[in-house]
């Protein structure tokens, strides 16, 4: 179930990341800061790299402890909502009258950065559960 599950929502997440980077280079580069813009960049980047990280934790949960590639999961999802969530939301902001949100989507990134480092020690763990199948 783990492997379905993170399998089916890093294919959702690489899915959105490409649309947002077309967004982001198309649309949004005609009304952003040039600053804007590296601030949306950033958060597509760490999209796509975690991203990569929700498939690697499909692929090898069938060889490392449920528990731990279950939490490396959840946790790398947390981290591209809050992470690349804020960004996107901070690059936009100022546009759209919401100034006063930035107050908390500022903190909303180092949680995000947290959360996917939580994420690769989870995994790190996971793999000290190695199961050979046969």
């Amino acid at each position: 179930m783990v492997t379905r599950r993170f399998l089916l929502i890093g294919m959702l997440s690489g899915m959105f990341a490409v649309v947002l980077g077309a967004f982001g280079a198309h649309i949004l580069k005609k009304i952003l800061t040039e600053y804007e813009v590296q601030i949306f960049e950033t958060g597509v980047r760490y999209q796509f790299y975690h991203t990569f990280a929700l498939l690697i934790v499909a692929i090898t949960a069938r060889y490392l402890s449920h528990r731990w590639t279950n939490i490396a999961g959840w946790l790398f999802v947390a981290g591209i909502a809050f992470f690349s969530g804020s960004l996107y939301l901070l690059a936009v902001v100022n546009h759209f009258g919401l100034e006063s949100s930035s107050a908390i989507l500022g903190p909303m990134t180092p949680i995000g950065g947290l959360l996917f480092m939580g994420g690769w020690l989870a995994l790190f763990r996971a793999a000290f559960d190695y199961k050979k199948t046969g």
